[in-house]
């Protein structure tokens, strides 16, 4: 077993805060616990987990590991 599927806690960041998570949280779960991103309509905002973006449609699907630098930002539209 890796230590990864062993922690009850995760250790994150979101947006350099550092925060603790149970293991199996995904990031969608994360977003609507924390006040940084709750008051945010999801589609206002895009994420990115160790700098990889995470489209809107992923974010119930994406457990978060031990570690994690979740990162939002505007979306910005247009061309």
């Amino acid at each position: 077993m890796n230590t990864h599927e062993s922690a009850a806690v995760l250790h994150l960041t979101l947006d350099g805060v550092s925060l603790s998570a149970a293991a199996g949280t995904t990031l969608a779960e994360l977003l609507a616990q924390h006040p940084a991103s709750a008051a945010l309509a999801p589609e206002r905002y895009a994420t990115a987990v160790n700098g990889a973006f995470v489209a809107r449609a992923r974010r119930l699907s994406h457990t978060l590991q031990d570690g994690d630098a979740v990162t939002l930002f505007q979306a910005i539209v247009g061309g």
